[in-house]
């Protein structure tokens, strides 16, 4: 059965579980044993997490979750393929989640890699070039406003990444329009465990938070 959250509501329980998380005051929520039971013949997660692949990005922990409660889905430098699309269809049409977050961090690897590409005009070899393709148009989105920096370059890509998803996923694109679902861009901050929204689409408002830009890169 699907959670009866809204995209709102959705959001709202995961930003409630990163300040947790942030303040150092986590529940662990949903990781006992009678939950694990419960959960062994159907799911209903209230959103899905596309993100970086970092082993410091570990999506449930940052938001203070357990099981069942979100569906991630992890490449590094969060770049879409057809799996990533595949996933996500299935968590739309499928389990009907709410709410799709797509989560970069600042310092990326994958990010740097398309960055340093761009500056020296030399693709990196083999599989990590087929990352830095795909990464690449958003960095050119950041050079043409003036972004330079590293983790400027991740908070475009991430926006960017919102709104490829909604262009490309046909099955995302319908839940948006119809209202069952909202895209939002998040950015995590590796020192300090919080996060930054960017670009949303969709029946969600993020509460109000700063808008101070990551540091940069060094």
């Amino acid at each position: 059965m699907p959670t009866s959250l809204t995209p709102q509501q959705a959001w709202e329980q995961l930003k409630a579980g990163n300040q947790r998380f942030v303040d150092g005051t986590v529940d662990h929520p949903h990781q006992d044993a009678g939950w694990r039971a419960a959960l062994a013949e159907s799911q209903s997660p209230h959103a899905v997490i596309f993100g970086c692949s970092d082993s410091r990005l570990a999506a449930e922990i940052i938001f203070d979750v357990g099981l069942g409660d979100v569906f991630v889905i992890r490449t590094a430098g969060q770049v879409i393929d057809d799996a990533v699309l595949g996933s996500l269809q299935f968590a739309i049409e499928e389990i009907q989640v709410p709410l799709i977050i797509i989560l970069g961090h600042d310092n990326c690897g994958a990010v740097t890699a398309a960055c340093e590409a761009m500056d020296t005009a030399k693709m990196p070899k083999s599989f990590m070039r087929s990352l830095v393709e795909r990464i690449m148009p958003s960095v050119m989105a950041a050079r043409a406003k003036g972004i330079n920096d590293v983790n400027g370059t991740v908070k475009e890509h991430t926006d960017q990444m919102v709104h490829r998803v909604v262009d490309t996923s046909y099955a995302v694109s319908k839940a948006v329009n119809e209202g069952r679902t909202a895209v939002m861009g998040v950015t995590y901050s590796l020192s300090d465990g919080s996060v930054q929204v960017g670009d949303t689409v969709g029946p969600v408002k993020p509460p109000a938070q700063s808008t101070a830009p990551l540091p940069k890169h060094t």
